[in-house]
């Protein structure tokens, strides 16, 4: 890229499109789900070399468990394997590896891999690897709504210290990270899909027709060149 100045901190990415992109080519799903699990580690290459501070990727939603015991089973068995091979790169490359959501119903298996590498990369300074996995925004706030609530039960806090949307975010999955400043989502739908939708309020939006085993290195970093061109109000008037 051109300049370095005014990169997005945080992008988010919604990774949609696997099963249309199988079936436009007369795949199976699982096949879409592969090409997929190999195009993430492009992109968090990509990023990294952006100069990206914080990558999160919605891998698996809440709502996910409703699709066929098959596809799910191949989709954790799936993350397990890809963990399982890349996490020592992501660790040589100093990335902090992170899982948002709520442990269960996930595998055992699924977690004690998750636990193995948060635990071996906790302490690197690098980019910081978001992985979204059984995650659903509104429950991730209703989560923080009854943590702080039992802080306040258990004397650790006052009412009175939520006084701010600061104060509340402390208690989101993603405490201590910064607000996405970039959402991508693929596959040409435009909705947020119950993603980060209290962190995403001020992040800009860009959507790509391209199904997500479709998009690449340089379709992200064409993401960040429009997004370095959008100015960012925040709620302010224009600046002539």
């Amino acid at each position: 890229m051109s300049d370095t100045s005014n990169i997005p901190k945080h992008i988010a990415i919604i990774m949609d499109g696997n099963g249309r992109w199988a079936k436009e080519r007369s795949l199976p799903r699982s096949a879409g789900h592969r090409a997929g699990m190999d195009r993430v580690k492009e992109i968090i290459k990509a990023a990294a070399e952006s100069n990206v501070s914080v990558l999160t990727l919605f891998a698996f939603s809440a709502e996910n468990w409703k699709r066929s015991k098959g596809e799910v089973s191949m989709l954790m068995r799936s993350f397990s394997l890809l963990l399982g091979r890349e996490i020592n790169e992501l660790h040589k490359n100093n990335v902090r590896f992170l899982v948002i959501g709520r442990d269960d119903p996930l595998p055992k298996y699924v977690r004690n891999k998750i636990r193995q590498a948060e635990e071996k990369t906790r302490d690197n300074t690098g980019m910081v690897l978001v992985i979204a996995l059984n995650y659903g925004s509104r429950q991730e706030i209703i989560d923080a709504a009854k943590k702080f609530a039992d802080s306040v039960v258990k004397g650790k806090a006052k009412l009175a210290d939520l006084d701010s949307p600061d104060s509340f975010s402390r208690y989101l999955y993603t405490a201590g990270l910064p607000d996405p400043d970039l959402l991508i989502r693929t596959s040409g739908e435009m909705r947020i899909s119950n993603f980060l939708l209290w962190q995403i309020s001020y992040a800009e939006l860009y959507f790509t027709d391209k199904f997500w085993p479709d998009f690449g290195a340089d379709d992200l970093r064409q993401a960040i060149e429009e997004y370095k061109g959008r100015q960012r109000r925040f709620g302010g008037a224009d600046v002539y």
